[in-house]
């Protein structure tokens, strides 16, 4: 097995082999990252909070569409929402997702781009 690189930033300990139940969720995360739209979500979300019309005039999509991806990401455990007066305020769950999420765009980029890959 090739030794694994862990002097990359995003790196943040979870060294072991992954298990069937870890394998898994990793795969149903990749599944729900695979909608453009929710992944534009998240991208969104990974700057920080907000409310589902301030997501769909960043998005460009439909308020009810935005508000079945929050839901279906919620569902997943990808996002948390909280009240604030009479709007709800999602918000991104955790930094592993964050950089996987910035990282997938930002490989795309080179990919579009044609930009040099980094080592």
């Amino acid at each position: 097995m090739p030794e694994r690189d862990t002097s990359s930033p995003a790196h943040h300990g979870h060294q072991r082999s992954p298990n069937r139940a870890q394998l898994e969720t990793a795969t149903t995360v990749f599944a729900l990252l695979a909608d453009p739209t929710r992944l534009h979500l998240l991208w969104l979300l990974a700057g920080g909070e907000a409310d589902v019309t301030g997501l769909a005039a960043a998005s460009g999509a439909a308020r009810p569409a935005v508000s079945q991806h929050l839901a279906k990401l919620r569902l997943a455990g990808l996002v948390q929402a909280r009240k604030d007066g009479r709007r709800m305020v999602y918000s991104m769950r955790d930094g592993h997702l964050r950089r996987l999420v910035t990282e997938a765009l930002s490989h795309a980029d080179h990919q579009v781009t044609g930009e040099p890959w980094h080592p």
